[in-house]
């Protein structure tokens, strides 16, 4: 029985992905992880690949790596986010390089040779251990290789919280350890949709307070309930493109989640329009904290 897998939500019109294939992206929650495939283990895949260069080609090399020799790859993605580059390193790896283009994508198709030249990329794209954050880290997680502005800002006037709370697209954990220097907090969940993220996190975030869940927080996490705060740097990307309903909607989760009396406390970029959603979710209790460096901190109280 032949076995075929698809990296992410290639769009239809372009890539008929068969039906009941294996969904190996990191960003689907409940999804196998590509690099627990074993090798050869493939007769198919297609993968959209992911605009940062250095994830890109990691997320080739394991789909090669993982793919019997003799199978097929197709790989795309739109020209601007990496698609124009996609034969150059499918050829870099010494692939012959079928190319396509259609509805501003690039779309290649590939055949595995019996030895590819992997190991590069695959080395490129691994997790570390960051001696510049000094934590677990990999290519691809939001804020892999720096503390985000945004979070350092929220860190930095974070003041002591106390009881249980949750940490809403958690990432590497930089944030979890400012909450957590509290001894008064006496619970945290910390909450990411990336598996790459909360496997980091995972490892960064040692204390016993802390417990780290793969998670969509759109789709609520019914464990979480009248919480004393919830601290986060929401995201308004999605899949590449401007999404400002994200932070929409993890502002309604978290009042969901809080307890009557319940606080948020919540970073975004400057020129994101949260006011709306924050007094739809809290009302008047909604202060403006600070706004610098072209972000600004709120505190809402549910």
């Amino acid at each position: 029985m032949a076995v075929h897998a698809v990296y992410g939500l290639p769009p239809r019109e372009l890539v008929e992905a068969s039906a009941g294939v294996a969904q190996l992206s990191p960003l689907i929650t409940g999804s196998e992880a590509l690099e627990a495939q074993t090798d050869q283990s493939l007769d198919a895949i297609t993968i959209l690949a992911p605009p940062g260069t250095v994830e890109r080609r990691y997320v080739l090399a394991q789909g090669l790596r993982a793919l019997k020799i003799g199978g097929t790859m197709t790989a795309l993605a739109p020209k601007a986010k990496g698609g124009s580059r996609l034969a150059k390193e499918l050829k870099a790896f010494g692939l012959e390089v079928a190319e396509d283009a259609r509805r501003h994508h690039r779309i290649c198709e590939v055949v595995r040779p019996a030895a590819p030249d992997l190991a590069e990329a695959l080395a490129a794209g691994a997790p570390r251990l960051s001696p510049d954050l000094g934590l677990w880290t990999q290519p691809g997680i939001f804020s892999w290789d720096r503390i985000d502005p945004g979070t350092a800002l929220l860190l930095g006037r974070l003041p002591p919280q106390t009881g249980v709370g949750a940490d809403f697209g958690c990432g590497l954990g930089y944030l979890a350890h400012g909450v957590l220097a509290s001894a008064a907090v006496t619970q945290l969940t910390l909450i990411d949709i990336d598996r790459r993220a909360v496997a980091c996190a995972t490892r960064n975030v040692n204390d016993p307070r802390a417990k780290v869940v793969w998670a969509d927080v759109r789709q609520g996490e019914p464990a979480l309930s009248d919480l004393d705060f919830v601290v986060m740097n929401p995201p308004f990307h999605d899949g590449g493109a401007e999404d400002r309903a994200l932070g929409a909607a993890f502002i309604a989760e978290a009042a969901r989640v809080l307890r009557h009396g319940g606080k948020l406390l919540m970073v975004a970029n400057r020129h994101l329009p949260y006011e709306r959603p924050l007094a739809d979710s809290f009302g008047a209790k909604v202060k403006l904290l600070a706004e610098e460096g072209g972000y600004k901190l709120y505190e809402a109280r549910r």
